[in-house]
């Protein structure tokens, strides 16, 4: 009996570490769409999921990890796509359905390469729903750091902007 349950544990150990490492070793993490002002203040970064749970955004932080004046989540369609903005609030942007990052998880199949294609093809509709992480600072953006939860492992996505 007692070798059994040794065998249980070690084949429980290892399915354990292995998906762990499948995890850690392919981050469903998906970007796309990288846009921003010409004075770099306002950033969107296009983020899809390629994985099979949710995605859970974490937090956002840019350049040496400092805080961003101001950080939402864009859940636009594909016809529409993204706006670059430094006003959540003004007539034009309230339409791209911008969200606070804790409100928002990506969800699976939001992948911008999926939805490149389907433009490309005619086939996009607006029920195509994408993902863009919509940043503003009082300084220029060189990167945008993104802290994301999958399957409640913590991941670390860093964005460079030229």
């Amino acid at each position: 009996m007692k070798k059994k349950l040794w065998i249980f544990v070690l084949i429980l150990a290892i399915t354990i570490g292995g998906f762990y490492s499948f995890a850690k070793f392919n981050p469903p993490l998906d970007i796309g769409t990288l846009a921003s002002s010409k004075d770099n203040k306002s950033v969107v970064v296009g983020i899809g999921n390629k994985g099979f749970r949710k995605v859970k955004i974490l937090d956002v932080s840019v350049n040496n990890n400092e805080r961003p004046s101001k950080t939402k989540v864009q859940a636009s369609n594909a016809l529409q796509g993204f706006i670059i903005t430094n006003d959540y609030n003004n007539e034009e942007s309230i339409k791209y359905g911008f969200k606070n990052i804790e409100d928002i998880t990506i969800k699976v199949g939001a992948s911008p390469s999926s939805y490149f294609k389907k433009l490309d093809d005619g086939t996009a509709t607006k029920k195509d729903e994408i993902y863009g992480i919509s940043v503003i600072h009082n300084q220029a953006i060189n990167r945008v750091n993104i802290k994301y939860s999958y399957l409640g492992i913590s991941f670390n996505e860093t964005v460079f902007l030229n």
